[in-house]
């Protein structure tokens, strides 16, 4: 029986003319609200709002798609920043603290929602209804870092669900709980302190003392391991790694592709099972990012397809 064949698609932030660019480009062709290929689906890796111009659009066509079988998706960190934002803590407040930089990280998804508390509730309940992980036959989709051990505690603790189930959902909130640590590392990766007090700039200009880290890779320096724009790598210092931050992940696993990262560049695999797709189509000259998946155990370069950023 042949394998289904899958077009991943990296972060969207709201750029809904993309989207539908690339798409096209793919071979999909409209239908109704949806597009749809003869014999491929889509599989995207979630982020698809915050900074772009048009989220609701974007959701409006993914929802439409997964709705008529076309796409599936997994949950992306600005899905549940939102939805925790959404959600009332016990006690008070939100399990997303509404402070002026969260809002405004979020401010433009919220804007596509002024004034219809209804359709912003309802896209909250759909969020909760991706995945936070997909293991298929022969392909793996997580948003950030496939890291089995807080899989498997995340099934023991919702029998055997993928999903992000209430209980989940307000443990996670919780920083001193080992849900916040097992989601946090699911949907935003592996993270280390830098030394000394260190410290740069992200892209939104916020001050960062932790770097996002190369999870598969076993690295020397902070600099190596390092995961994130080019840019900032200078920024890092270049100093010994003391600990260990590898997750093991075999390289006769399935391939596993991730988003998140903010790559720049040309599309590559990271190694041979394992894909980012996320190439910065949220900043000006980034691309949205696909790749074309027939069912191969070791990813190929020239599966790629990206189409740069409109604007």
């Amino acid at each position: 029986m042949t394998k289904q064949a899958y077009d991943l698609i990296g972060d969207i932030h709201g750029q809904a003319a993309e989207l539908e660019a690339l798409l096209e480009k793919l071979g999909y062709r409209r239908a109704a609200n949806s597009y749809r290929h003869e014999n491929r689906k889509v599989i995207f890796v979630g982020d698809f709002v915050d900074r772009g111009p048009h989220q609701r659009r974007v959701i409006d066509l993914v929802r439409s798609m997964i709705k008529s079988g076309d796409a599936l998706a997994v949950m992306g960190n600005h899905e549940y920043n939102a939805i925790a934002y959404h959600t009332t803590r016990a006690g008070g407040g939100f399990l997303r603290e509404r402070s002026t930089k969260n809002t405004n990280q979020h401010q433009a998804f919220l804007e596509e929602y002024e004034g219809d508390p209804s359709a912003w509730a309802d896209v909250i309940d759909w969020f909760k209804s991706l995945p936070l992980w997909l293991d298929l036959e022969g392909i793996r989709i997580i948003h950030a870092c496939w890291e089995k051990a807080s899989i498997d505690r995340v099934l023991e603790f919702q029998n055997g669900s993928n999903l992000l189930g209430e209980k989940l959902l307000h443990a996670s909130g919780d920083p001193t709980t080992w849900q916040y640590k097992a989601v946090d590392t699911l949907l935003k990766g592996k993270e280390i302190r830098l030394p000394n007090g260190g410290y740069f700039h992200d892209k939104d200009g916020n001050k960062r003392n932790y770097i996002r880290v190369r999870w598969w890779d076993k690295a020397n320096t902070y600099r190596e391991t390092y995961m994130g724009p080019e840019s900032a790598r200078a920024h890092i210092p270049d100093d010994p790694i003391f600990g260990d931050q590898m997750i093991e992940y075999g390289h006769t696993e399935k391939p596993v592709f991730l988003g998140h990262y903010w790559l720049e560049g040309v599309p590559e695999p990271l190694a041979a099972n394992i894909a980012c797709l996320d190439y910065s189509v949220a900043k000006f000259g980034g691309k949205l990012v696909a790749y074309r998946w027939d069912g191969e155990a070791i990813l190929n370069a020239a599966k790629f397809v990206s189409l740069k950023r409109k604007d």
